[in-house]
């Protein structure tokens, strides 16, 4: 991957941890978002990591189209 597009991918993930309102809730506490995030990283070691990521998958898509019709 080329610095430019790494840039850019890594300014979209921030712009995730932003969307979900993660780093108010937190505030910017980055020991606090980078454990929430590795307790993600835990949830999918687990046997039932293909349920999780579906119900992850749902929510995220409907998250995105409540903001599209938001507007």
């Amino acid at each position: 991957m080329e610095r430019r597009e790494r840039t850019h991918h890594l300014i979209e993930l921030g712009g995730l941890v932003q969307k979900a309102g993660l780093d108010g809730l937190v505030d910017d506490d980055r020991a606090v978002l980078l454990g929430a995030l590795l307790s993600l990283t835990d949830q999918l070691a687990g046997e039932d990591r293909a349920d999780v990521l579906a119900l992850w998958r749902r929510r995220g898509k409907r998250a995105f189209a409540a903001d599209e019709a938001a507007g």
